[in-house]
């Protein structure tokens, strides 16, 4: 992978996670790094999922990817949010 690809990887990451974190409702207890290091995964994953059912290379803007890569995002920010966010909460 090249260094353009690491940068995009990242840019689009921060993208995805931010829209993911939107998603999700209520207030979320994790950082912002977290929620980019989720991005990135769920951005990873996301085009990879989309290469399985052949949405990745489509004419112009690959919506289905997008949406797969946000959903991902979401589930893992209200994952991660459930277990980071339940230590030294009281109950």
């Amino acid at each position: 992978m090249e260094i353009s690809g690491i940068i995009s990887a990242i840019v689009i990451g921060i993208v995805i996670g931010v829209l993911g974190r939107l998603v999700v409702p209520g207030r979320q207890r994790i950082g912002l790094l977290l929620t980019i290091a989720v991005g990135i995964v769920a951005a990873l994953v996301g085009t990879f999922v989309a290469a399985q059912f052949g949405l990745a290379e489509t004419k112009g803007v690959d919506w289905a990817e997008w949406g797969i890569q946000i959903v991902l995002a979401a589930i893992g920010v209200f994952a991660l949010d459930r277990v980071a966010g339940g230590r030294g909460r009281r109950r």
